[in-house]
């Protein structure tokens, strides 16, 4: 192929890829092309026969590799927001190449010894800051995919990167297809008693696309405590909904996660490691699998204690009846409505789509950082239902693009992320596209998207990621935005989240989508004391994901799993960890738990609460001393987020707090501490 609009850069406002332009037949061969001319790139710097320095060896490898660049960035955002049979075909043929790839790289012996030359000499360099830390970084990253193996070695390496990528996409296509499979079809609206209107509409909606007319289908969603849950009065209906999210994948995706277990065990040894914990934590702000486990160990026994006293409350509220995983949810919310009079069905009204991100979280940025947001209608998104925002900067000038992309569909992997489109570089001359995904439910057409409390979280949150990467300036696309150690990726967005709830924010966003009410401000408070409410049943799922994803990857070998089966080894981590609790199962199991067997999270979904710990000391600074929001947001952004990668993140934090990050702040927020 010669013409295909992946091989030059976009002429549209930012760099913004040209979706109307782009078809399948376009996404391997610029794939090809794209490895090819990043070999050649690397090719030329290797064979120029100059001594190497920063410019021809670290910079030059910086500025390869465009056309691969611009169409994975593409495709990968469409294998997770739209994806066909055509785009999973593409992804498991060219996984295992791109792994490759970066094996070819990563592992070419004359690369390496000119990044190590350099690296030998970096003192007598005179590089600046940024300059320096990207030679350090690339050292490290040579060194931790294998650059010192030797031949055989390094075969061994290629073979296990090649099978986990495919293992991987493997996983990740089992887990959509299991998903769809598991929605739950009722034939009586009785059934749905609790369910809001639009809820009962939505699900209509859904039996008519599975070709269902008259019968209703509530969709899941990536995490095992499905939110209708909290709403379904009908138990048996509950009962069915938490069976079929809890079993998704297990006949498909158990024995592939133990393979790709073994084969992360394997390669953790291969490069020195004694198991792929420690591989991964090594780079992380963490550094150290004891400090993780320091930090989770200190949390795990006041977790239970509380959710112990909520499950005590919920027991006497149902009147003797054996507390099960399906009602957990359900009698949470009535015990909430009852002790604080907040019904979180009658709270969606206040809060619609539109709303909620033009009167909240655009707003909030706006009083925080000075940013403002102008639609552009005239710039398509990859699906119709993409919404693109042209960002401007406090003096005027502009920022980047942000693409909204908020509805769940067939095509949609579960959850929410935020993707990069083009990354920021001044070494490249790039502005940033970004774009969040989310899986709202949509309404049927003319009615409104009203959400629920965790919607507008996580739209908040998935926005402080968008801001991290919009507000990047960095001169190295190495270091641009979330390109930051996994422990730290979740600090800004958690940040984010405390604008939802702060009140001249709330009042701006929470009014009634018919009147125009604002919500009552006693039923703020109320809301307010309700959210603490349960914090201990939170805790408890996401460290039973925690420490199950900790365990999978402690294992000491390959042959520690030898004949292991993934839901007894699922059950015997948890009783290990004091965490197998059956009303409270963890927040993914193993069979859907695509964070760490298709994503980038193994052994790192800790992360969310070591950065939680940084999020919550961070808010208690926004609380602190007679700045201005607007002054407090100018240094935020300038100290953190605006860094990306190029400042070793925890040093940056710690120059900014002035002292090392308190883990008090976050206790007292989960009502851990006495």
């Amino acid at each position: 192929m010669t013409t295909n609009p992946f091989f030059e850069p976009s002429a549209l406002p930012y760099e913004l890829p040209p979706f109307a332009e782009f078809g399948t037949e376009h996404y391997l061969p610029a794939f090809e092309r794209g490895m090819a001319e990043q070999l050649a790139e690397v090719a030329a710097i290797t064979s120029a026969g100059e001594e190497p320095s920063f410019a021809n060896t670290i910079a030059a490898l910086e500025r390869s590799g465009a056309v691969l660049t611009r169409v994975a960035n593409v495709f990968f955002n469409i294998t997770s927001s739209d994806s066909s049979a055509a785009t999973d075909a593409i992804e498991a043929e060219v996984s295992p190449k791109l792994a490759a790839h970066r094996d070819a790289i990563y592992l070419d012996p004359e690369l390496f010894a000119r990044v190590e030359a350099l690296y030998g000499r970096r003192e007598e360099l005179g590089s600046d800051p940024e300059e320096a830390r990207l030679l350090e970084q690339y050292h490290i990253r040579f060194v931790r995919a294998g650059a010192r193996l030797d031949a055989a070695g390094q075969a061994r390496l290629r073979e296990l990167n090649a099978e986990l990528a495919a293992a991987a996409t493997e996983f990740g296509q089992n887990i959509l297809a299991a998903t769809n499979a598991a929605t739950v079809v009722v034939e009586s609206a009785a059934e749905l008693a609790g369910l809001g209107q639009a809820a009962v509409a939505a699900a209509a909606q859904n039996a008519r696309e599975l070709g269902r007319d008259g019968a209703w289908a509530l969709r899941l969603q990536n995490v095992s405590n499905q939110p209708v849950l909290a709403e379904l009065a009908d138990r048996d209906v509950r009962q069915r909904v938490m069976a079929a999210s809890l079993s998704r994948g297990s006949s498909d995706n158990g024995a592939l996660a133990v393979r790709i277990a073994v084969l992360r065990a394997e390669r953790a040894a291969l490069l020195g490691y004694s198991d792929h914990a420690a591989y991964v934590v090594e780079d992380q702000t963490a550094k150290t699998a004891a400090a993780v486990e320091e930090m989770l160990g200190r949390l795990v026994a006041p977790a239970v204690a509380n959710a112990e006293r909520e499950a005590a409350e919920l027991a006497q509220a149902m009147g003797g009846q054996e507390l099960r995983s399906w009602d957990w949810q359900f009698w949470s919310e009535k015990v909430r409505a009852e002790r604080f009079s907040v019904d979180a069905e009658a709270l969606r009204p206040y809060f619609e789509l539109e709303r909620v991100l033009r009167d909240g979280v655009f707003f909030a940025a706006e009083r925080v950082y000075g940013i403002t947001f102008q639609e552009r209608k005239d710039l398509l998104g990859y699906h119709p239902e993409v919404r693109i925002f042209e960002v401007f900067d406090a003096d005027g000038s502009a920022l980047g693009l942000f693409l909204g992309d908020f509805f769940a569909r067939p095509s949609k992997r579960g959850g929410a992320w935020m993707n990069e489109l083009v990354s920021q570089s001044r070494l490249l001359g790039k502005r940033p596209v970004v774009v969040n995904n989310l899986n709202i439910a949509k309404p049927p057409a003319g009615e409104p998207a009203l959400l629920t409390w965790d919607n507008v979280r996580t739209l908040f949150h998935e926005f402080g990621h968008a801001l991290h990467g919009l507000f990047s300036d960095v001169q190295y696309p190495f270091f641009s935005g979330t390109e930051v150690p996994r422990d730290f990726v979740e600090f800004p967005s958690q940040v984010n989240e405390m604008w939802m709830s702060r009140p001249e924010i709330l009042a701006n966003y929470a009014r009634h989508f018919e009147t125009g009410e604002p919500m009552p401000t006693e039923l703020v408070e109320r809301m307010a004391e309700a959210e603490r409410f349960g914090t201990g049943f939170k805790t408890v799922e996401y460290l039973g994901a925690t420490l199950l994803d900790w365990a999978w990857h402690r294992v000491p070998g390959p042959e520690a799993l030898a004949d292991t089966d993934a839901e007894a080894f699922e059950e015997e981590a948890l009783r290990k960890a004091g965490l197998a609790i059956d009303a409270i199962p963890p927040r993914y199991r193993t069979g859907y738990f695509a964070h760490i067997f298709s994503g980038g999270y193994a052994a790192g979904y800790y992360s969310y609460i070591w950065s939680e710990v940084l999020d919550a000391d961070t808010v208690e600074w926004f609380d602190e001393g007679d700045a201005s929001i607007r002054e407090k947001g100018e240094t935020f952004r300038r100290e953190l987020l605006s860094r990306g990668g190029s400042v070793d993140p925890l040093a940056a934090f710690e120059s900014f707090r002035g002292r090392a990050p308190a883990i008090e702040p976050l206790l007292i927020r989960r009502g851990l501490l006495n």
